[in-house]
């Protein structure tokens, strides 16, 4: 085995593992207690992403259920729970009303197929080019579209959804201050239907979007027609999906990984949730990614550590659903719209807006942040928006950095000869206008370039520096390129004739 294998195992390796928390009946009892504090606020978010995608609360609740036991299996990230989330939801929301549920579960299979192979070509490096500005972006547009995705279930409804709601709000602004223990939007989900069942109020609820499981999900084979026209009507959005979850696990592991002081395997966690994906399509799942919020109530708020308290979420889940479907169906749509609310503005970075940090933040940065708002709430779809944003970042940086390249032109003593030191990196930007500061006619005729405070990035850059020598060519004059690093040489050496 290479060392380097060996040093990748090291690195992953889980703190806690398995096998220690299994020998350890402290350890073990947090774990299970974590999954079963999980499992419970897993529900209400499942059914309500549910309705958000357009489609029954429990194809949401088995996605939930398959997505975190087979993520706890084949994960990159111990502790971190994968279910049906609000991201994906918004992606895919237009797929089942337009097209119908078969395309719907045949877009979340190709979404983890998609996944699958950008976890092979080890996409998951790239998170790293992505800026903050484009990520804040990206969890604001999120927001705003969680929020505004309520508006349906708050139109045309009887008066009493308002303060059912506002109930619900005021419950999980209060929970936290008396305990963290138990999930606040599961406390506030209990307190709304218990209000409703106790004086008989009738307001839309659960039971009325769709009927909840009460057996195994089922195998489902997607009926659709294997052709090219099938292909072009699902990729889009299976590629949105893809992304958009990539994405938003690659950034939970991340956080996970500061919080625990661990390191995850992140190219593992990309092509897992792929087949997280796959399964959950199988099973007539609506896919999703991983979960911020129930992540943190497991590892920050409970102590979860292991993959037990993610196998165990899930479990827990699916027995509850089961088990206790009948109140479930109870539950009133006001109090689930009340916890996507606060999910909204829980996710929303309002640090990000205030005049204060407006003012001090560079204009460029509030530009793509804005950018990447603008263009996922008109295209409603997440994944461009991230990538238009970050094409946006990469031309300011490019335009930016392309004004720190400066020559200075010194002449010898005598009067024979000129040195220009070119300071700064040498690309497409900054390279194109290197020609026009010389001067060809005025120069004596021996001529030093000194590339020692340069790098020579690309073609661009070894075309404009024959430009110049063949200018100066032109004119009877000798050119001398001094001072290039080693990989400039390289560069100019394999390129240098081949522009003409």
């Amino acid at each position: 085995m290479s060392a380097t294998a060996v040093d990748d195992r090291a690195r992953y390796r889980a703190n806690p593992t398995v096998l220690e928390a299994l020998k350890s009946p402290r350890m073990l009892t947090r774990e299970v207690l974590a999954g079963l504090v999980v499992g419970l606020a897993l529900i209400p978010e499942a059914i309500a992403f549910s309705v958000i995608a357009g489609v029954d609360p429990k194809v949401g609740l088995f996605s939930s259920f398959i997505m975190a036991v087979s993520i706890a299996f084949l994960g990159g990230r111990p502790a971190m729970v994968t279910a049906a989330t609000g991201a994906v939801a918004l992606v895919i929301a237009p797929v089942a009303p337009t097209y119908g549920m078969d395309y719907f579960i045949a877009t979340v299979i190709l979404a983890g197929i998609f996944q699958v192979l950008l976890g092979v070509l080890g996409v998951a490096k790239l998170m790293r080019f992505i800026p903050r500005s484009v990520m804040v972006g990206f969890v604001n547009a999120l927001a705003i579209f969680v929020f505004s995705s309520q508006f349906p279930q708050l139109i045309d409804v009887p008066w009493l959804v308002y303060p059912l709601v506002a109930l619900g709000i005021v419950v999980m602004i209060v929970m936290p201050k008396i305990t963290k223990i138990v999930p606040a939007p599961l406390v506030s989900v209990i307190i709304v239907t218990g209000v409703v069942l106790a004086f008989a109020i009738t307001v839309p609820t659960v039971g009325d979007q769709g009927e909840l499981p009460k057996s195994l999900p089922e195998l489902f084979i997607p009926n659709v027609p294997l052709t090219w026209e099938t292909f072009t009507i699902i990729a889009p959005f299976a590629l949105g999906v893809a992304l958009v979850g990539l994405m938003e696990s690659l950034l939970t592991a991340k956080l996970v990984d500061e919080i625990t002081d661990t390191h995850s395997n992140k190219t593992r966690e990309s092509w897992a949730q792929g087949v997280a994906n796959i399964l959950s399509g199988t099973f007539g799942g609506m896919g999703g990614c991983a979960v911020i919020g129930q992540t943190m109530i497991g590892v920050k708020a409970s102590g979860a550590r292991t993959r037990i308290s993610t196998f165990c979420a899930g479990i827990f889940l699916f027995l509850l659903v089961v088990v206790f479907g009948d109140f479930v169906s109870t539950i009133p749509m006001a109090a689930l719209v009340a916890v996507m609310i606060m999910v909204a503005i829980g996710a929303f970075d309002w640090h990000s807006v205030k005049p204060s940090t407006l003012k001090r933040m560079p204009k460029s940065e509030t530009f793509v942040m804005v950018s990447t708002v603008v263009l996922v709430l008109l295209t409603h779809n997440l994944a461009i928006g991230v990538v238009g944003g970050v094409l946006v970042a990469s031309v300011l940086f490019v335009r930016r950095v392309a004004h720190f390249v400066s020559v200075s032109r010194k002449v010898s003593p005598a009067g024979d000869s000129v040195t220009y030191v070119v300071n700064g990196e040498l690309f497409f930007a900054s390279s194109n206008d290197l020609t026009t500061l010389f001067s060809y006619s005025d120069d004596p005729d021996s001529v030093v370039v000194d590339l020692t405070g340069s790098h020579i990035w690309d073609a661009s850059t070894v075309a404009a520096l024959d430009a110049i020598e063949t200018k100066y060519q032109a004119l009877g004059k000798s050119v001398e390129i001094i001072g290039m690093n080693e990989s400039s040489q390289r560069m100019r050496g394999r390129l240098t004739g081949g522009f003409e």
